[in-house]
């Protein structure tokens, strides 16, 4: 193996499953190099110095032999395990919503280094942070993500005239992307109304960094309404529901 082969990278592992008799498959997300699968040889042998820098979601720092097919992990490290998401069923369950989103968004060896960045920080928002810092931290990863592979959502003009939103009762039209004024809302069979609390939380939660959201505090009815609809947004988006959103659902409704 020449040493040409080998490069470093850091990288979240995002989803990996059982590979041949004791290896596993790996996608990572790196901020250099975008989505990888690799092949982590070994690492389900017991003596295997690998295997616990390589749980989900942890942030790794890897060292990587191209290969012809798959490149192969030959050394890993953990630099932010994010041990409190492991301590938490619900904590968890957000934590693979997140890289589900990431992985369903991105196509592989397409780097993006913000994007990289955005579910590092989320993750670690997600396991230290307060319980309203959680909700406000997956709605800001989810209209970001959004951005970032260009399917940011209009809240400032219509969609269809492409006058300013005034502040009133608007319409949000999903499969056109974003806010309709009141007369073009008035004609689409498909645009649903939005309050203008919940519109005011969708921009402010797009064009303000982190440190002036988290502390915003939140009705319940609007969360929710803010939640469900960047869910439908995202599932539209994707032409697919998400594994683990069916999950979340099931775990609230036994809870």
């Amino acid at each position: 193996m020449t040493n040409d082969r080998l490069y470093n990278t850091d990288a979240i592992i995002l989803r990996r499953r059982d590979f041949g008799e004791a290896d596993r498959l790996l996608t990572v997300y790196t901020p250099h190099r975008g989505k990888l699968r690799l092949v982590a040889k070994g690492v389900r042998k017991t003596k295997s110095k690998k295997a616990g820098h390589i749980e989900l979601f942890t942030h790794a720092a890897l060292q990587v032999a191209a290969g012809r097919n798959l490149d192969i992990l030959t050394q890993a490290d953990t630099v932010q395990a994010y041990r409190a998401l492991r301590e938490d069923l619900d904590k968890i369950s957000h934590a693979y919503y997140l890289v589900e989103l990431v992985d369903k968004f991105t196509e592989e060896h397409d780097p993006s280094y913000p994007i990289f960045e955005l579910l590092a920080l989320t993750l670690a928002r997600l396991a230290d942070g307060s319980p309203n810092e959680q909700f406000l931290a997956l709605r800001f990863m989810e209209i970001h993500i959004l951005g970032l592979t260009g399917f940011q959502p209009q809240l400032f003009l219509c969609v269809d005239c492409g006058t300013q939103i005034q502040p009133e009762e608007n319409f949000f039209h999903i499969s056109g992307g974003g806010v309709l004024c009141p007369a073009c809302g008035a004609h689409h069979p498909h645009a649903e109304p939005i309050s203008l609390g919940v519109l005011k939380v969708l921009r402010f939660l797009q064009t303000r960094p982190w440190e002036q959201i988290a502390g915003v505090q939140l009705k319940a009815d609007t969360r929710r309404a803010v939640e469900n609809l960047l869910l439908r947004y995202i599932t539209f988006t994707l032409e697919k529901r998400l594994k683990s959103v069916d999950f979340l659902r099931k775990l609230r409704k036994d809870s």
